[in-house]
């Protein structure tokens, strides 16, 4: 499990690589979009869209891992088709090959014959990424009958916007590109729950003098006894230290979730209340202590979106849990336990993304007592 943890984070850091490369290129970027068919597309959005970024970090991904490890090969899935149209309408399945010139060759068709660019996102997908600051014990885990949930570029609408003098507020950013995340989620096949989850965020600091982003990342395991992460909680000395905890009870929310549940969260937490992009970047707000909950009463967010900042939540005693049924146990007093997000399980009747649409919301939470207190806000609320 250790070695699987290590291939993900240097898959996740080429990831970064390959998304910084493609925004770096601005006379080039806007020809890297592509509105995504229906059968592709978010129903949150009147207009979705993928660039060649997220198709070519997915394959880097599915390429890298399978190869790497034979058990999972068939049990990656992602958000992304692998087809992409270039300007003369062609259609092109991006692949990786295992001859970087191969697959500068491809990537050139989709960039209208642009070699140059072709060649520097292909050394990017191809190159070794070394990793030397990843510190965790060997963990003991078999990674026979695990699968994995990829989101190669959350939060593409703040991607593709490439804004980058956002200001955070207490931390947090509610627009911008330091929105954008690298998910990359394991999950048990059988029981559906997470196990291990890496999130990569490429756009942290721009060097003004070189116009050039550093990121970082951050990574947890949870399964069984086993809980380990690169967050710990406050006051810790990995990775990373969540920030003390601010008083009073705050959540951040997507300005698309509903007036209604707004109101209520705004009124039980006495206006602690922020809105940000991204529903991986809103669950890394509460992994990293900037916000206690991350709500959503939608329908919108999708099993890739949380796959991984589950993983990292539960190694660190919290979890994501599906608003709706939460609420319905809370009000007949059924539950002892939450109704945790599962991730092997399709939706019925539905087809395309929607198989894999989060139905009931969810709340992304630190603690158990967050939760309950968020339940408790929204209790006479009929989702």
């Amino acid at each position: 499990m250790s070695d699987l943890l290590l291939a993900l984070v240097r898959v996740s850091e080429k990831a970064a690589n390959i998304a910084r490369a493609c925004r770096q290129e601005e006379t080039l970027f806007s020809q890297l979009i592509q509105k995504k068919q229906d059968v592709e597309r978010n129903n949150a959005f009147v207009a979705d869209f993928k660039t060649l970024a997220d198709v070519l970090v997915q394959e880097v991904i599915k390429h890298d891992i399978g190869k790497q490890f034979s058990d999972l090969k068939d049990h990656i899935y992602g958000e992304e088709t692998n087809e992409f149209e270039n300007e003369l309408g062609e259609k092109i399945q991006v692949r990786m090959f295992e001859d970087v010139e191969d697959t500068a060759r491809l990537l050139s068709k989709v960039l209208g014959g642009n070699m140059r660019v072709a060649e520097v996102l292909a050394v990017a997908a191809h190159q070794d990424v070394p990793i030397t600051d990843l510190q965790t014990d060997p963990v003991d885990i078999s990674i026979q009958g695990l699968g994995l949930w990829v989101d190669p570029i959350d939060s593409t609408y703040q991607y593709i916007k490439g804004i980058s003098d956002a200001l955070p507020v207490g931390g947090l950013y509610s627009h911008g590109l330091q929105c954008v995340t690298v998910l990359i989620g394991v999950y048990d096949l059988q029981t559906g729950l997470p196990v291990m989850g890496v999130m990569n965020q490429p756009f942290v600091t721009l060097d003004p003098m070189t116009n050039r982003w550093t990121g970082q990342y951050f990574w947890g395991i949870s399964s069984g006894s086993i809980n380990v992460s690169s967050v710990t909680p406050a006051g810790g000395n990995q990775k990373v230290a969540a920030p003390s905890r601010k008083s009073g009870f705050s959540a951040v929310l997507s300005t698309s979730d509903s007036e209604h549940v707004r109101t209520v969260l705004q009124q039980g937490c006495e206006g602690r209340v922020s809105f940000a992009a991204g529903a991986g970047y809103k669950c890394l707000c509460v992994i990293l202590g900037f916000s206690d909950v991350y709500v959503f009463s939608q329908d919108t967010t999708y099993r890739w979106d949380c796959c991984a900042p589950h993983a990292i939540l539960m190694s660190l005693g919290g979890g994501i849990a599906n608003l709706r049924e939460c609420l319905k146990s809370k009000q007949a007093g059924t539950m002892k336990e939450w109704v945790e997000l599962v991730y092997n399980t399709p939706v019925e009747g539905v087809s395309g993304p929607e198989k894999w649409a989060n139905k009931g919301g969810l709340v992304a939470y630190r603690s158990k007592s967050d939760l309950e207190r968020v339940l408790s806000l929204l209790s006479t609320i009929n989702l």
